[in-house]
């Protein structure tokens, strides 16, 4: 069964998905053999755990074997101990306990064992910090509303935040500023589960800090750690009260504060009890300065690729905290190093705003087209597929990667993120529900004509027509025309409505780049209503389309109406 490993160390990675992907690669280069050992599904339906598991070993382009979780912890244990495995590392949140149990019972390198409930259970981590004379967040753990509403008044807390008290991924956290948020954000958690399946029979009510929020990522060699990287991020509050991503961007040059977080997160680790292995932690900073919010004991999430991760700081997780186990000499190298990383990063979450059966994603097809585009992942569509309202991590619908070394073309493309899933939601997830539309030919020739006549100003035109117009003197052709076109015009106008409703939402957007790409420096194309009204998210999407191609929007002169005017000014 283990070829390799009858002549490679084995090295086992407990929970192998999101981010912990990486460690497969990573294990290969340094000349040993990965085992995956692929948990239960607890308490999370079967179907959906196998479905997700192969989704994150589908990524995965080296060899590995793999290995599986028994009913009880003594047969899991045998099974590891034949392989004689050199280490034993957590790939993510849920293999934190177990990698940590093994690890100890085999006498391997990693953190004492009786520091795990302070790097798993988020009242006991604040526990740990108060012990140690660091600051900390107020909290209790209820397991009744009248518990919560006790602390809540007792303490003078004017808002709290509630979360299960073992969770990940913002899963089931909740912010709330009065008495009866809390009474129904805590009906609501009692009957939900926590991010790993189980029923919450309690939940940790703290007091809310309201300041800047950043992750710090580290590994620790022999209980001192290092800085691997650093992220400030975004959260905004849903209508239903869950604070959800936004973004997360690369820190890439220290401002103020930001310093004495690193010093600070140090001893939070140092706190916590970590001798060998990493810490994602989570941190605020507000009038009073650094403060945990929670620590995971794995590389850091969103399945980030360690080629985006090298692109921004030279260095990705998974690699790192195998020198902090296997190679201490490059470990204590690398921490001497002046922390400059190389690129700018950014990390778009799309929030979906309301319960939506999708059908297609056509944001897809636009977001290559932004300078700082690295890749795009989204949640595979299959038919019919219901996006619930984003409510945490889990139920964002999907993430665009940026990096670049310009931290403006970073910016402007986050910005232009935001404001694509503010205005024009349809684009990244789009129902079809023009699937039957009917069109009003006589309607749309009518208002097409008055804009022929307007736009002759303009010189020469162009129409990309569905439909024949007579009595005009213009060049007319259909959309498969256009690459046979040959010849000068002033300017392109676009009636296309047919040859919309005829594809899905992604080949609208592709047919209409593609249509686009013709247009030469200086040229300027109209787009009337009677295209916009069937492009997903209608004018705004049209202009968002525009701004994705890096073509200028045109002030519109007095006399067209419902029409987008865009130009090409430079070559892009």
């Amino acid at each position: 069964m283990f070829d390799r490993g009858d002549f490679l160390r084995n090295i086992i990675v407990v929970d192998c998905i999101s981010s912990g992907t990486n460690y497969i690669e990573d294990i290969v280069n340094r000349g040993y053999n990965p085992v995956v050992l692929e948990l239960q599904p607890g308490g999370a339906d079967e179907d959906e755990y196998k479905q997700k598991i192969k989704s994150n070993y589908d990524v995965i382009k080296y060899d590995f074997d793999l290995i599986y979780e028994k009913d009880s912890y003594d047969e899991t244990l045998e099974i590891v101990r034949k392989l004689n495995p050199l280490l034993v590392l957590a790939g993510n949140e849920r293999g934190v306990i177990l990698s940590s149990k093994l690890s100890n019972d085999l006498g391997l390198l990693g953190t004492p064992i009786e520091n795990l409930d302070a790097m798993t259970f988020k009242d006991k981590m604040h526990e740990r910090l108060c012990e140690a004379g660091l600051r900390y967040i107020r909290g209790k753990v209820v397991t009744s509303i009248e518990e919560a509403i006790e602390f809540y008044e007792s303490e003078s807390l004017k808002e709290v935040i509630i979360k299960p008290v073992y969770s990940f991924c913002s899963v089931g956290v909740r912010f709330c500023s009065n008495k009866n948020e809390i009474i129904d954000a805590m009906k609501e958690l009692f009957n939900q589960k926590n991010a790993y399946g189980d029923d919450i029979n309690e939940l940790l009510v703290q007091e809310r800090i309201d300041g800047e929020e950043y992750i710090v990522n580290t590994t620790s060699c022999d209980g001192v750690p290092r800085l691997i990287s650093m992220w400030k991020y975004e959260k905004v509050k849903t209508s239903k009260g869950a604070i959800v991503y936004d973004s997360a961007c690369s820190v890439n040059k220290l401002n103020i504060g930001e310093a004495e977080l690193v010093e600070y997160a140090y001893d939070v680790v140092n706190a916590i009890g970590i001798e060998y292995g990493p810490v994602h932690g989570e941190y605020m900073i507000d009038e009073n300065g650094p403060v945990l919010i929670e620590v995971n004991c794995r590389p850091c999430g969103l399945t980030m690729p360690a080629e985006y991760l090298d692109m921004i700081f030279s260095q990705h997780d998974t690699d790192s905290i195998l020198d902090s186990y296997l190679s201490p000499e490059n470990f204590e190298e690398q921490r001497k190093k002046p922390y400059r990383p190389s690129a700018y990063g950014c990390i778009k979450l799309f929030i979906v705003p309301e319960d939506i059966f999708a059908k297609s994603a056509p944001i897809s097809n636009m977001s290559s087209n932004l300078k700082s585009h690295y890749s795009t992942v989204l949640q595979s569509i299959d038919g019919n597929e219901l996006f619930v309202q984003t409510k945490d991590l889990n139920t964002s619908c999907g993430h665009v990667f940026l990096v670049h070394e310009d931290l403006a073309i970073v910016r402007e493309d986050i910005e232009f993120l935001r404001s694509v899933e503010k205005n024009a939601f349809e684009l990244i997830l789009n129902e079809e529900a023009d699937e039957n539309y009917e069109l009003d030919e006589d309607e749309i020739i009518s208002k097409l004509q008055n804009i022929i006549r307007v736009s002759k100003k303009y010189g020469n035109c162009l129409l990309i027509t569905d439909q024949d117009i007579n009595d005009i003197n213009v060049f007319q052709i259909g959309l498969s025309d256009i690459g046979n076109v040959h010849g000068a015009f002033d300017h392109v106008l676009v009636n296309l409505n047919k040859s919309l409703l005829d594809v899905r939402s992604e080949k609208r957007v592709e047919i209409l780049i593609n249509l686009f790409s013709y247009l030469k420096v200086g040229g300027i194309i109209f787009i009337p209503k009677s295209t916009y009204d069937y492009f997903p998210g209608g004018r705004k999407g049209i202009e968002s389309l525009i701004k994705d191609l890096n073509l200028i929007i045109e002030a519109p002169p007095f006399g067209i109406k419902n029409t987008v005017i865009a130009s090409k000014n430079s070559i892009q």
